[in-house]
């Protein structure tokens, strides 16, 4: 049977990370871990399926940023900040895109390892086994995911979903819809464990409405999922969804923040000229990008951790919430209102819940 990297580090008592490093990228280790680590290997027999640092001997002059997906605006920001800080350390940068599947990021980094200096690998929903094969095939830093042995760069969930759900509470919002993204991003559970937790200590439930692609069509698609539940608010996984989200509302006939109150996360460049504009939480692109650049020039063996703090931004998309005498209408209902003749839209109308069956008649009322 052959030796793998994680039977060294079983035998050595390390992490599989670091038996890359010691074998591949002797000098980011202590000499007591490599000298370890390199006696092991030879006592089990070792032997390594590539060895990507004889490519390119000595310091490159540039660095690897990996994204899950060009088209989302959250990354031009990112990326501006890693350009600007690559070029003060007097390297360049090599770009990436994932195109949203994790099974493509390893392959990335075994194709990028060998013609740079260091990794920044943004948002990564690589399974734990591959993050630690790649660990042993250049330096890395992750944006927005972490591990022990890496360095990082990520924010802080909870102040912003604190300060964005105090806000809706505020409101009067008492039920609000959590539109998630990608079951494997690693910042959408820490949101949703930090949704959970706010949620629970200011008296707000929080509805789980289901995950989505991280998308403008992927908001649009979570609209009418969101009017099955009796809610005034949603918090979408970012801008992106958001926007998505309330053009898909507006499609069935609900008006933002009229009848639903909608916030994003990232603070995007289009969501203060969205319409409604987009109360958001802010995320510090630019700063991210920037310190993930320091990670990967940092001296060997140094691994840090860097937390920013997120904030929210109220705009209009948020509103307070209807009373007892306004809630939504069913969107079978809000069809039937726009359709009806000027002299019937003016007459009285109960205001009802969100979809309904075609066979059920009955109407019954939001809060």
């Amino acid at each position: 049977m052959r030796v793998t990297l994680r039977d060294v580090a079983e035998q050595a008592g390390v992490s599989v990370a670091t038996v890359s490093r010691a074998l591949s990228r002797p000098e980011m280790v202590s000499e007591d871990a490599r000298d370890r680590i390199q006696e092991i290997s030879l006592q089990l027999g070792y032997r390594p399926s590539r060895a990507p640092r004889e490519l390119a001997p000595g310091s490159s002059g540039a660095l690897g940023v990996i994204v899950p997906d060009l088209l989302n605006p959250f990354y031009p920001a990112l990326l501006k900040g890693a350009q600007a800080r690559a070029r003060e350390h007097g390297m360049h940068l090599l770009l990436a895109d994932a195109e949203e599947t994790p099974d493509g990021e390893l392959p990335l980094v075994q194709t990028l390892a060998p013609q740079v200096d260091g990794i920044l690998l943004c948002a990564s929903r690589m399974s734990r086994s591959d993050l630690e094969e790649a660990a042993g095939l250049t330096r890395l830093c992750l944006v927005n995911r972490r591990h022990r042995d890496l360095s990082a760069v990520s924010f802080d969930a909870l102040s912003g979903v604190r300060s964005a759900v105090r806000h809706l509470a505020a409101l009067g919002h008492r039920r609000i819809g959590c539109v998630s993204g990608p079951r494997t991003s690693r910042s959408e559970a820490e949101r949703r464990d930090a949704l959970a937790q706010v949620g629970a200590e200011l008296d707000v439930e929080i509805v789980d409405i289901g995950h989505f692609p991280p998308s403008i069509q992927g908001g649009s698609s979570a609209a009418e999922p969101l009017l099955l539940h009796e809610l005034s608010a949603a918090l979408a996984y970012n801008d992106v969804m958001a926007i998505g989200l309330i053009s898909g509302l507006h499609a069935l006939g609900f008006s933002v923040p009229a009848d639903i109150s909608v916030v994003g996360w990232d603070d995007i460049e289009y969501a203060a000229v969205s319409s409604p504009a987009l109360s958001t939480v802010r995320v510090p692109r630019l700063r991210i990008g920037a310190l993930g650049i320091d990670a990967l020039v940092a001296p060997a063996g140094a691994v840090t951790e860097q937390r920013l703090e997120t904030r929210f931004v109220p705009r209009d998309s948020t509103a307070r919430r209807r009373g007892a005498g306004g809630g939504l209408l069913a969107v079978s209902d809000r069809a039937e209102e726009q359709a009806a003749p000027t002299q019937e839209q003016a007459a009285p109308t109960e205001a009802v819940a969100g979809p309904q069956a075609p066979d059920h008649g009955r109407a019954a009322r939001v809060w």
